[in-house]
């Protein structure tokens, strides 16, 4: 071998003559090397007036008396007033000060080492290819971007194939589900709980295509349980009406409840039949 096999260094060899020469060319070459730190790596036409000792990363398209024949990701290495070229070996790691960034070589080309992409992901725990990102931790954040800075905005998004699929937040207890709220095997936006992590029931469901939400259950307001469908420790206020604006009896449905407070007889409680509004004391159509 005449040189050293990764970062191919000159030997010195046996009876060399002017063994300075090729002694001072493998010290340049470590020069180079070692830390490598380069200016840039988009830089594409020679600089007129180099520093000694300035290193590039030769981005495709480069020009110039002594870059026009280089190789694109080579390393182009100023010292003693002539470009040298160097050709990266595998995992050799640059800073590039232009953009204050790590670069790799890797597969024949330069990439960001801050950007890498990685099959499975722990924090103070073991991934495994059902939870790929794994975290252990009392608490985990999530913040708007004020280091870019970015928009302002904190979004969190959980993207599922399509709406016969689940994207949801799972709440467990021992690793045994108890609450899910989210999209679970169609469109409307449910929150339902489970007493075995098996079976689950709605206890909320939002329509995406109306708006409207259902309770599941009895519902209990301003006490710890309801005894019935709707359990209210307080007064209930309903709709006000006049006379003028009341709505559809057919439309609110039968056993819908309204106040109307300029009827003949005075403010009364109404209630519909389905095709009329009728007083509540003595069940007469609201006049």
């Amino acid at each position: 071998m005449t040189s050293t096999p990764r970062l191919r260094l000159p030997y010195l060899m046996q009876n060399q003559a002017q063994k300075h020469v090729t002694l001072n060319e493998s010290l340049r070459q470590l020069d180079a090397l070692v830390q490598l730190s380069v200016m840039s790596a988009s830089t594409a036409e020679q600089p007129a007036t180099p520093g000694e000792g300035d290193v590039y990363i030769l981005p495709a398209g480069a020009s110039g008396e002594a870059w026009d024949a280089a190789t694109a990701g080579n390393l182009a290495a100023y010292q003693d007033g002539a470009w040298a070229f160097v050709s990266p070996g595998e995992g050799w790691i640059a800073y590039v000060r232009d953009e204050a960034l790590p670069l790799v070589f890797g597969a024949g080309s330069w990439s960001n080492l801050t950007v890498r992409e990685a099959s499975l992901f722990g924090v103070n725990a073991a991934p495994d290819t059902t939870n790929r990102l794994a975290v252990k931790s009392d608490a985990e954040l999530l913040s708007h971007d004020d280091v870019t800075p970015g928009s302002g905005d904190a979004r969190k998004v959980i993207n599922r194939a399509d709406s016969a699929r689940t994207a949801s937040v799972l709440f467990q207890s021992g690793f045994q589900g108890a609450a899910e709220i989210g999209l679970c095997g169609d469109d409307d936006f449910t929150l339902r709980v489970s007493a075995d992590g098996l079976a689950f029931e709605d206890a909320l469901r939002v329509s995406t295509d109306t708006g409207d939400f259902s309770l599941d259950g009895k519902v209990a307001v301003g006490k710890a349980a309801a005894t019935c469908a709707l359990d209210v420790a307080g007064p209930i206020r309903c709709g006000a009406y006049t006379m003028a604006t009341l709505p559809s009896a057919s439309a609110t449905g039968a056993g819908a409840i309204i106040h109307i407070y300029n009827e003949s007889g005075g403010a009364t409680l109404a209630f519909s039949d389905g095709t009329n509004w009728r007083r509540v004391a003595d069940r007469a159509v609201v006049s």
